[in-house]
């Protein structure tokens, strides 16, 4: 096991190598880049970015990328940056400066590789932060939508699966099946909109808080009164995620159970003399449960990544979703390629500890055979 676990690892280079290249070299292409933006700035237009100009400072070069041009090119009579026509050459030379594209492109792409080894991921344009300090700070809170969410999903799903399986067909099955649709059917910031009119002052009750993981008190309180003003901020959004999250699992655990029950082992275990529960937990639920497994990292990823972007704006959480969303609006290259690459890592860790449980869960699989 610790040869494949070595091999993974090894394969994780040339994986995230492949992926931090294409999206550089993507965003080159894409118009409307830090430069175009800081011009429209400057020129009066409304711009989603707050990029702060002060002389040549103020924004890391290296990860940059999009749409730029030379200083030599913004000197003639004509730019090629949209909107650059009539103004000093010299501005737009410091601009480039500024963010790094007077540097050729590869010059770029070479520096962003070589901080990325070092987990040096620049400057955000517009934020005078880090990016690596950006996403710890955002961390937080997309951890805490991604762990409750998922935690509770699949506390309700298994269960809730397995006691489907055992009870196909009946009344139970029939109206668990229709709320857990139902369920499904509703999307989560919708969820969400209903959740704030009942229980957050919206038109009935007023329970619940509408804003950040705590209180702004929150220095003054005991600890244990700091986790149950945590839980308090979490429950709703936590809970707008989860209606909408646990029927796709809840099904899969279900299907997965009966087909196992109907094997041909099952019926020699309950010939056996076994009870119904050792024949389910005892030899049905290793070989059912490694499907349900296989699909761990991709839903914890979905929710801690995608998942969470509109209930952190319904919420006004600050949380990595909404960081993502801003970054590419923006053109913030720094932001956008530091995030992805710290995204990338995680999944395919992520995919690494699946194939763990794997083994956790049925020791007879061994992926060091395959080979």
């Amino acid at each position: 096991m610790v040869t494949y676990i070595l091999r993974r690892v090894m394969l994780m280079v040339p994986t995230i190598f492949g992926i931090i290249t294409i999206a550089f070299f993507t965003v080159q292409f894409v118009p409307g880049g830090p430069v175009e933006r800081m011009i429209a700035q400057l020129q009066g237009h409304n711009v989603a970015a707050t990029a702060r100009f002060s002389g040549g400072g103020g924004a890391s070069g290296d990860l940059a990328g999009g749409g730029g041009t030379s200083s030599a090119q913004a000197a003639g009579e004509t730019s090629l940056y949209r909107g650059a026509q009539g103004m000093d050459p010299e501005l737009i030379s410091e601009l480039e400066t500024m963010f790094g594209m007077d540097k050729p492109l590869l010059v770029r792409y070479g520096h962003m590789l070589f901080d990325y080894v070092r987990f040096d991921l620049g400057e955000s344009f517009y934020r005078n932060i880090s990016v690596i300090d950006l996403v710890l700070e955002k961390m937080p809170v997309s951890i805490s939508l991604g762990l409750w969410s998922t935690l509770i999903i699949y506390l309700i799903s298994i269960p809730l699966g397995i006691r489907k399986a055992v009870r196909d067909g009946t009344p139970f099955d029939l109206w668990t099946s229709a709320a857990v649709f139902i369920g499904y059917a509703i999307p989560s910031f919708l969820f969400a909109i209903l959740l704030i009119v009942l229980f957050a002052g919206g038109r009935f009750l007023d329970l619940f808080p509408l804003r950040g993981l705590l209180s702004d008190s929150w220095q003054d309180m005991a600890w244990w009164e700091v986790t149950l003003d945590y839980l308090w901020h979490m429950c709703l959004p936590v809970l707008s995620m989860v209606i909408s999250g646990f029927a796709g699992l809840t099904m899969l655990t279900k299907n997965s159970f009966m087909d196992e029950i109907g094997k041909q082992y099952v019926l020699t275990a309950r010939a056996k003399g076994l009870t119904e529960n050792q024949v389910l937990y005892g030899h049905v639920f290793r070989n059912a449960m490694l499907i349900v497994i296989a699909g761990f990292p991709s839903a914890f990823l979905a929710i801690f990544f995608t998942g969470s972007l509109l209930i952190e704006v319904i919420f006004s959480l600050d949380g990595l979703g909404l960081l993502g969303y801003e970054s590419v609006i923006n053109r913030d290259y720094p932001v956008v390629l530091g995030t992805l690459y710290m995204f990338s890592l995680l999944g395919l860790a992520m995919t690494l500890i699946r194939d763990l449980m794997y083994v956790w869960v049925d020791p007879r699989i061994d992926f060091e055979a395959r080979g």
